[in-house]
């Protein structure tokens, strides 16, 4: 971005600042009065009725009707509010509605239920997204009545991009932090792929997306989060879901799974179980300079079988009126057997003279178990919003894996090269923390808290070479490494209403941070950071106009945020890929800091429209290096490179769902331009790339429905890789059978086969270039069965775990 370019985009941001603090209105608090009725206009007594301030949730306010159905409430006007209705016997019912000087008296007609599992059909009116103070909050039940697994709902939602590798990308080139019901897990990308891909899609109840996270969350959130939340249990009565599917590529994918949710009105409890099978390649073709004249060509075909098994289990007890407590529990174990062959051919470029032919075959075949456990306890201080949770979690991984390699030269003739040995690594993550928020007079609210986090990694490797029928101890590849990892955090952070439409949220967050790495094998070698950093937050919130009866409202965002490297890119094992590339990690990388700068606007809760700059020092990445030893080696690595200015901009446009057919369309900017030093030498690059996604739905009658969704990227990037333009476009039908209980749902991804990518990179001494490949392009079939026992005194909604056209 030249010095033109971001001179205007400043001016542009302070322009929309001043325009967004111009006018402030006093509050007008107006009294209002609600009847319940049913659909013969009698009164319905003793209905619940909760309102909540669209905009700030933690206002939020209950009330029981009396004999008539009436009640009445004293709200503010001009303001949004969620009015939520409930009576027993009846379907519940949600509606927003915004206070006006004309309109005093609301009635709410409430439909009755029925006693059968076959006469539950409830309409949704939910959107697909809306805004929630400083998230996005996806629903993501259209979403997982088409998707294999957790890992495939993300890869559909819109504004979110998954690539071939794992990682989930929000606003910048930097990728997401992960959490799972609000926990940090801690583990690697691999892992958490894995995790997501064994979770069943209908376990998911919402997704949070927030680009500029709070003081309340971890400060390594420079990405951004995105936070899924699991469904914890349902209303009265037990409920569940049987699931079944393939998906057929090149390679078949196949699963399995199993829901129960129980309610006894003192403790809910859910368990989730389910199986994959899965199976797919991967493809890559490079060409790479390593001389003036000389040019290594290699063609790469991995597969990846695996057999994933995935459990969870939770618990939750109502103690008292204001005490609840939470227990769960998960396990993932994937078994897996990777092959890969590699052909590789070095030649004259000038001439075409073929040098050097061989054949290099690797296989990995190994497993990994994940378990985790923990406890959560939530005391309900008033009625008002106030209240104390506390978190306590630990998990322990465990990978294996064997590792066997030959290389046969063809040309010249050459004795093979074989080899083979185990890497073992063990996890262990303890996570401790305390949340407080209090509701206090004048409309501010107060919150604070802390955390510490420990983690223990161990690593051991012990390989060996063959050649010529000779069997000797790799010292390049054995290792034995240690890190450990502690980090202790506070923060404290308020959020204050400012007349009837202005909310400004201010805090900090300190973190205290503690790393050791000691690598016992070959060398003894030792680092250690020991750090703190104070991390500030700004938030501010306004109305700016009513346009046909939508609310207009604009926000503005600061934080500043960490990344730290994990230990993996720490990792200072050697990884063989093939005979010409190894992958490790860097012991001396270096946290890199982010500022984050956004506006944006959203209309009716949905955000249409932000504009930001990502400020970036220390940034680290993957990275590319010859080999001091030999021209025609490279190795893999992270490292510290400089800078980085990344501009983005992002629109986003909807028709909102409850009609026959809705959409979301999307499109994000991000331009970035790196300064600093590669292989100690000047660094500059610049590079903007477009994305634009979307996502439809079409209802076909009553009991089918169709869906389209897809992305597609124009010049894209990967770190230092400058990537063509390419995309997946998918879509699914679905028809409900037996009383609507069983849902047929048949689906084709990545339609034209676009998601494959042509890649190059010149950084320094790396002139490289190619394309990549996956097994994208795949039909499924899904068949999931919803059953439930509902008991009589609550007989409101039959399913909470269920397709999206049943929904409320």
């Amino acid at each position: 971005m030249n010095k033109r370019t971001s001179l205007i985009c400043r001016r542009a941001f302070i322009a929309f600042c001043s325009l967004i603090l111009i006018i402030t209105a006093q509050a007008q608090e107006n009294p209002i009065k609600i009847k319940v009725v049913n659909s013969k206009k009698e009164p319905v007594p003793f209905a619940t009725i909760t309102i909540t301030n669209r905009i700030d949730t933690l206002q939020s306010e209950k009330k029981v009707a009396d004999s008539s159905g009436s009640t009445s409430f004293t709200l503010t006007r001009g303001i949004q509010y969620i009015i939520e209705v409930s009576a027993v016997n009846y379907l519940p019912q949600e509606k927003g509605i915004t206070i006006t000087s004309g309109q005093k008296d609301f009635t709410f007609i409430l439909e009755s239920s029925t006693k059968t599992l076959g006469g539950v059909v409830v309409r949704s009116s939910k959107p697909l997204m809306r805004q929630e103070d400083d998230k996005t909050i996806v629903d993501p039940e259209n979403l997982a009545a088409t998707s294999t697994s957790g890992y495939e709902v993300i890869e559909k939602t819109p504004g979110l991009f998954v690539d071939q590798d794992g990682n989930i990308y929000i606003a910048s080139t930097t990728p997401a932090t992960v959490l799972i019901n609000g926990r940090e897990l801690k583990m690697s990308r691999e892992d958490m792929a894995t995790m997501l891909k064994s979770l069943p899609p209908n376990a998911i109840q919402s997704i949070e997306i927030v680009r500029t996270p709070s003081a309340k969350y971890d400060a390594s959130g420079s990405g951004g989060v995105v936070n899924v939340i699991l469904k914890r249990g349902v209303k009265l009565g037990m409920t569940g879901s049987v699931t079944a599917g393939l998906q057929q590529g090149t390679y078949g994918n196949q699963l399995a799974g199993f829901t129960l949710n129980n309610n006894d009105g003192k403790k809910s409890s859910y368990l989730n179980l389910n199986y994959s099978r899965r199976n797919s390649y991967e493809k890559i073709v490079t060409d790479r300079i390593f001389s003036p004249d000389t040019m290594l060509s290699q063609y790469a075909f991995t597969q990846y079988p695996s057999d994933a098994y995935y459990g969870a289990y939770g618990i939750t007890w109502q103690v008292g009126k204001k005490w609840e407590i939470t227990y769960d529990a998960n396990v993932t174990f994937n078994d897996f057997n990777n092959r890969s062959e590699n052909t590789n051919t070095i030649k004259k470029v000038s001439n075409n003279q073929v040098l050097s032919n061989s054949l290099n075959r690797v296989t990995n075949d190994g497993s990994s178990l994940m378990i985790g456990t923990g406890f959560e306890s939530k005391l309900k201080i008033d009625s008002l919003g106030s209240e104390w949770t506390n978190d306590t979690w630990y998990g322990h991984t465990i990978n294996k894996s064997n590792q066997a390699y030959a290389t046969g030269y063809s040309l010249p003739s050459l004795p093979g090269i074989s080899g083979d040995g185990d890497a073992n690594n063990f996890r262990d993550y303890i996570n401790i923390k305390s949340d407080l928020r209090l509701k206090m007079k004048k409309r501010f609210t107060f919150e604070s808290g802390f955390q510490v986090s420990i983690l223990n990694f161990r690593n051991v490797s012990d390989y060996f070479n063959e050649s010529g029928g000779i069997r000797s101890k790799d010292p390049g590849r054995t290792n034995t490494f240690r890190y450990n990892q502690n980090i202790n955090s506070a923060y404290l952070q308020g959020s204050k209403t400012l007349g009837k439409n202005v909310i400004i949220k201010f805090g900090a967050r300190l973190e205290n941070t503690n790393m050791k790495g000691h690598q016992v094998v070959p060398d003894d070698t030792t680092f250690a950071i020991h750090r703190t950093d104070l991390f500030p937050y700004v938030y501010l919130s306004k109305k700016v106009i009513d346009i046909a009866g939508f609310e207009l409202r604009a926000y503005l965002v600061y934080r500043r945020t960490i990344t730290r490297p994990v230990y993996e890119q720490l990792n200072p094992f050697s990884r063989y890929v093939d005979q010409y590339l190894s992958e490790t990690g860097n012991p001396s990388l270096r946290p890199q800091f982010n500022n984050n700068y956004e506006a944006n606007i959203s209309v009716n809760e949905m955000p249409i429209l932000a504009v930001g700059i990502n400020q970036t020092k220390d940034i680290f990445t993957n990275v590319i290096y010859q080999a001091d030893s030999s021209r025609s080696q490279a190795y893999r690595t992270y490292d510290n490179l400089g800078s980085n200015k990344e501009f983005y901009l992002r629109g986003l446009g909807a028709i909102p769902p409850g009609k026959k057919y809705f959409f979301v369309l999307g499109g994000q900017y991000n331009h970035n331009f790196y300064q600093g030093l590669y292989e100690n030498k000047p660094l500059s690059f610049k590079r903007g790339s477009w994305t634009f996604f979307t996502y439809h739905s079409l209802k076909l009658g009553k009991l089918s429905q169709a869906t389209l969704n897809g992305f597609v990227r124009f010049k894209g990037q990967l770190q230092f890789y400058e990537l063509s333009s390419f995309g997946a476009l998918n879509t699914s039908i679905n028809r409900r059978l037996f009383k609507e209980k069983l849902t047929v749902t048949v689906s084709m991804n990545d339609i034209f086969r676009t998601l494959r990518y042509d890649f190059t990179i010149n950084q320094g001494s790396i002139d490289a270039s190619g394309y990549r490949l996956n097994d994208t392009r795949r039909f499924g079939i899904n068949l999931r069965y919803n059953f439930g026992i509902r008991k009589k005194e609550e007989n409101n909604n039959m399913f909470n775990i269920e397709s999206p056209e049943k929904t409320n």
